[in-house]
């Protein structure tokens, strides 16, 4: 055998033994008459000892041994008289007694350890070494368990897991489609997945009551940390359920995941409503894990000659408690904060609270004392706290304020990543409006259904239609998402008419839906997670491509494979493309 035992499983109990370990050289150091290697496999870590007076040779032999090389030692187990309790394998070493080279290595790029000395693109250039990191490693074996645990949970609720097509049609609505050419089919195209919504609807049809699957979906967006054009979503959809049956169900799997995987209990899920977390967040995925909620401040500040404040749509503020003892430098920090040309913001204006008690703002000269005591009233401010004001359209204040917000909470300490504050943010708009193409477009997809008491509306004011809609929003990250579905057929075409299908468009393109609808579809919904986010917000990360084998950059580049990349002539042959290629200088 190439190894009896692995690189992290032996202790002071394998004393006297005689065993065989295979893995890769991590370091080694000479010692004069003793040369000590360190031996790592996916298990861990052993330390290899070699005696120059017992065995030259082969202690010779072992000092030629460079990083990475492949070999298998054996040699008898023995106590190690410097332990190392930061090991699993930290109270023995291996007295080597045979040595095999199994396979030579190049020196690595970079250092294969928690502390690697190589950059991003490095990394993912020679990502088969970066995934022999000790760090790296247990990232995947996060996702393993995830991925274990989900399914050990829904199938103890009666889910069944069933693949959906991969090579489907393509669609308008949503992110772009990456799409495939068919060589038997000339000028048609298959689409990748972006999600796969209709075919699990289409399964509730079937009879499938309770379906899941983790599956590979596909997105031609552009990149940021929290985004691949591979995804993976953990896909659900029940049958003759409520909302509040969905909501119930997948909280249990969120508990369950965090109990099994994290070894924490999360009790509390509120919910919120969509236009609540607007108005006291700024966003429709707000981080609970601290207050500082927005308070509006139009009748307060209106009248005063402050132009800023009277001409601005809306003028609101944040309470960052403790914090009157902010410098002029920190203050004019956050003022190039807001300003940042993505925030938008053109000012900041502050009240602080000092702590004997007196009232100083940036703008003491349009408004005297008893209305600053008003203001600090209103935020229920002590003592010591420093109120934050911005002003504007309300789109953008309360964007820019949204981010203040978090930024203000990140320098407080109050995002802590070892506290989880799971919400349901509910009850979304069905519809929204685009000015640039004057129509409406559906803010989740053209299936979810509308509240029922709101559907008259949809005739008289589409935009204040509510939908069934419900996103699981952790820590200020959308995690998962879903709806009730509509599952009539006529109020399915009034809603693709309502987003500007013509009847053959819609027919076209999702008529195998709606004619599904004509025999017997039941009440459904569903929901799906990011389980690359869930496995980064379990993990504490803030890039799901530490928990992703092989991940894209923000090009969308696999730089190890280099793809994307041109296909042969005869490729495009085949398929009756003609490419224009770019011009090189």
């Amino acid at each position: 055998m190439l190894r009896t035992h692995t690189c992290g499983e032996l202790s002071l109990s394998h004393i006297n033994q005689t065993v065989t370990l295979s893995g890769w050289v991590q370091k080694s150091r000479d010692l004069g008459g003793m040369t000590f290697i360190d031996l790592r496999d996916r298990y861990g870590i052993t330390q290899l000892v070699f005696n120059m007076e017992s065995n030259a040779a082969l202690c010779q032999e072992a000092r030629k041994l460079g990083r990475e090389y492949v070999i298998s030692a054996t040699g008898i187990v023995a106590e190690r008289s410097n332990k190392n309790p930061k090991m699993s394998t930290g109270d023995i070493e291996i007295i080597v007694d045979h040595l095999e080279v199994l396979n030579v290595s190049k020196t690595p790029p970079f250092t294969i350890e928690d502390n690697t000395d190589g950059g991003d693109e490095l990394r993912m250039k020679y990502r088969y070494l970066d995934l022999r990191r000790t760090s790296v490693r247990e990232n995947l074996f996060l996702r393993h368990r995830m991925g274990i645990e989900t399914r050990n949970y829904l199938n103890k609720e009666g889910f069944i897991e069933v693949e959906t097509p991969v090579l489907i049609k393509s669609t308008p609505e949503g992110a772009r489609d990456f799409v495939v050419p068919s060589r038997m089919n000339e000028g048609q195209f298959y689409a990748l997945p972006q999600s796969p919504q209709t075919f699990k609807q289409l399964l509730m049809v079937s009879g499938f009551d309770k379906y899941f699957q983790i599956v590979k979906c596909f997105r031609d967006e552009d990149l940021r940390a929290d985004r691949q054009p591979e995804f993976t979503q953990i896909d659900c959809e029940m049958s003759f359920i409520t909302q509040e049956d969905i909501l119930n169900t997948f909280e249990g799997l969120t508990k369950y995941l965090f109990r099994t995987v994290k070894g924490v209990e999360v009790e509390s899920f509120p919910r919120m409503s969509f236009a609540d977390a607007m108005r006291l967040y700024g966003n429709d995925k707000p981080d609970i894990r601290f207050g500082m909620t927005f308070v509006e401040m139009n009748d307060l500040v209106k009248g005063h000659d402050f132009k800023v404040f009277d001409d601005a749509e809306l003028v609101a503020g944040i309470n960052a408690t403790g914090c009157a003892g902010y410098t002029r430098k920190q203050l004019d920090a956050l003022t190039d904060f807001v300003k940042k040309p993505q925030l938008g913001a053109t000012g900041l204006v502050y009240l602080r609270f000092n702590e004997d008690g007196t009232l100083k703002s940036s703008v003491d000269k349009f408004y005297t004392e008893e209305d600053l005591k008003a203001w600090a009233q209103a935020f229920d401010a002590k003592p010591g706290d420093l109120i934050l004001i911005l002003a504007g359209t309300e789109s953008k204040t309360r964007k820019a304020l949204s981010e203040l917000r978090l930024e203000m909470g990140n320098q407080l300490g109050l995002r802590k990543t070892d506290v989880f504050a799971p919400l349901w943010v509910v009850d979304f708009p069905l519809l929204e409006w685009d000015e640039e193409t004057a129509r409406y477009y559906a803010m989740h997809h053209p299936f979810t259904s509308p509240k029922p008491e709101d559907i008259a509306m949809l005739d008289t004011d589409p935009g204040k239609v509510r939908a069934n809609a419900y996103d699981l929003v952790i820590n200020g990250v959308e995690v998962g998402g879903g709806s009730i579905r509509i599952h009539n057929r006529d109020l399915q075409k009034r809603m693709f008419s309502i987003l500007g299908f013509t009847d053959e468009d819609a027919q076209a393109q999702f008529g195998f839906l709606m004619n599904a609808f004509e025999y017997g579809a039941p009440p459904h919904g569903g929901i799906a997670f990011g389980f690359d986010r869930m496995c980064s917000l379990f993990g504490g990360s803030d890039s799901i491509r530490d928990y992703i084998a092989f991940p894209k950059n923000n090009s969308g580049r696999d730089v190890m494979i280099d793809s994307p990349s041109p296909i042969k002539a005869e490729q495009l042959d085949e398929l009756k493309l003609i490419v224009n290629l770019p011009v090189k200088k």
